[in-house]
Formats: C-alpha cells, sequence, structure tokens
C-alpha cells in the first residue's frame, strides 16, 4: 500500500476556470467535488494512492462562482480514510447550499449517523479504486445502517466489475449511486457487459449515475467526446436518474489539468436540449440530496 512519500503527487486544480458556453438555470448543482485542506488542520492519512495540493474551500467556491452553479455535494476522498471532519467544515459554513457523502465504518454509533444527517449528509461512500476508501467489506452491513435516513451508497467502481457485483448491488435496500459515469475506459465499447450492467441497474429505479469525469473514461483524451455514446446511452436509459458533477479537483491526475468550464460544456453535447440539462442539473440533485428541505 502507498504511504507518505510513494503516494505520487498529483496537480491541482486550474486556478483559472471559464464560464460555460450555455446559459446556468438558478440553482444547478455540481454533485461531485472534494475539499481538501487546510492540511495543517486535516493531515492526509498515511496510506493512500495519491498526495494532492490543498484544494480549499474558497477555491471551491470561486469555481461555482465563474460556472454560474450555486449547490454543491462534497464527497469524502480517500486521502482522509474515514475522518470526514474537513468536508463538515465545510457543510458547517454553507449548510443551504451544500450536501455531502461520507466514508464511515459500519458500526458507527446512531448519535454520530443522526448528527451527520443534520450537518448536511445524504449518502456513504464505498470506494473500490484508491487506497484508504471503505471498502466492499461490509457493504450490506453499511447499507442497512444508512437505510433509515434515506441515504444511498455512493460507489466508486470501474463498471468491468458490475456483473460480479449485481447480486448484491440488487439487493441492497438503499438507492445506489455510481460515479464518473461508470469509470469504465470508453475503448470497452458500450456493449461491454459491464456498461450494460450499470443501464440495468439505472432501469431497474434504485441506481443513480453521475455525469462526471469524462478524462477517467475516456479513450481518446481531450475533448473527450468519445464519451458521448456512454452519456447518451445513461440518458435514454433514465434522465431522472442522472445528475452532474466536476469531480474537482480533479484527484489523481497527472500531465495536463482539465479546465471546469470545459468539462461543464461536455453537457450540452450529452443533452443539447435546455429543458433535459435543467433535470440533470437543478431537478435530479434537489430530490436526491434534499435541497429545498431546509
Amino acid at each position: 500500500m502507498p504511504q507518505d512519500e510513494d503516494a505520487p503527487l498529483c496537480l491541482g486544480p486550474d486556478p483559472a476556470p471559464r464560464p460555460p458556453a450555455f446559459e446556468m438555470p438558478p440553482d444547478a448543482c455540481d454533485c461531485h467535488a472534494h475539499v481538501i485542506g487546510p492540511l495543517s488542520l486535516f493531515p492526509l492519512q498515511p496510506v493512500r494512492s495519491y498526495t494532492p495540493p490543498e484544494a480549499t474551500l474558497s477555491a471551491y467556491r470561486h469555481m461555482l462562482e465563474i460556472l454560474g452553479l450555486s449547490r454543491g455535494v462534497l464527497v469524502q476522498p480517500s486521502i482522509f480514510g474515514t475522518d470526514n471532519s474537513c468536508m463538515l467544515q465545510a457543510l458547517a459554513r454553507h449548510r443551504n447550499t451544500l450536501r455531502g457523502v461520507v466514508a464511515i465504518d459500519a458500526d458507527i454509533e446512531e448519535a454520530t449517523l443522526e448528527a451527520l444527517a443534520g450537518d448536511g449528509v445524504r449518502g456513504a461512500r464505498v470506494n473500490l479504486l484508491f487506497e484508504g476508501g471503505v471498502g466492499l467489506e461490509r457493504l450490506e452491513a453499511l447499507a442497512r445502517r444508512i437505510e433509515r435516513l434515506q441515504w444511498h451508497i455512493e460507489l466508486l467502481a470501474d463498471a468491468r466489475h458490475l456483473p460480479a457485483l449485481m447480486p448484491r448491488l440488487q439487493r441492497l435496500p438503499v438507492d445506489l449511486v455510481v460515479a464518473h459515469l461508470g469509470h469504465m475506459p470508453t475503448a470497452e465499447g458500450i456493449e461491454h457487459r459491464g456498461f450494460e450492467c450499470l443501464l440495468a441497474l439505472m432501469r431497474g429505479g434504485r441506481c443513480w449515475v453521475k455525469l462526471s469525469g469524462a478524462y477517467r473514461s475516456s479513450s481518446a483524451g481531450a475533448p473527450f467526446h468519445d464519451t458521448l455514446p456512454f452519456a447518451r446511452a445513461l440518458i435514454e436509459a433514465d434522465p431522472t436518474r442522472l445528475v452532474w458533477g466536476s469531480d474537482w479537483p480533479h484527484t489523481a491526475i497527472s500531465g495536463h489539468m482539465v479546465n471546469d468550464g470545459d468539462l461543464l460544456d461536455l453537457l450540452a453535447l450529452w443533452a443539447p436540449e435546455s429543458r433535459l440539462r435543467h433535470l440533470i442539473l437543478v431537478e435530479n440533485p434537489a430530490r436526491l440530496y434534499g435541497f429545498g428541505e431546509e
């Protein structure tokens, strides 16, 4: 397992995000981002897959403002393990406009769960791709613990692993949210059994997918247009179960950093109709994360 100096450094986000080319609807939401730091207050855990620079709440809020987004969802990154303190501090400062997805142990105390719900947490993350995250070992136990709160399980996994996981996922008593278009290389094609399983989960009515992380699944590279068939297939499966996410600050990237305005413009390629974008950016996030319930 990578530890401290063995975990490779990754780039920070582009400090100059550009506005998207289409008009943003009111209450549009970025449904996948991470806040990192200050690291003097929130140190990284030793066992991790990468070492990021700080990506502060103020920098994230600046990105949202430039892109015209007024709501956000912070997801616990694996670099902090199950210590959600950094994210919870951010939620406390913006209770009406931010929600959270935590990493927790299945034996967490009931009072702590209640407190997290009050802080704006709406889901628990299971991370199969990076060291330090919560794995599959306690998936069912974790789902039972959060069922009463009407939270969801957020799954970060390569869709090629879904065929083997389908029996377990279909039995979960809570909704499932799959990040980053399924995180499967586009070269595999939409006919791949893993992606077909993702579409089947969506059609089953208990699975959401984040239209995010195009650069993580693209086999062609920027401008990531090879993701179009995948996004369109997901939209066709169930547009009421899709949300968009920036994946800011784009952790574990080396080489060339993406611009968040370019990533948001991909949504206009995937969903050219303004009514469909409103569903993905505003209505679906409000239902999934409970915005407007203050």
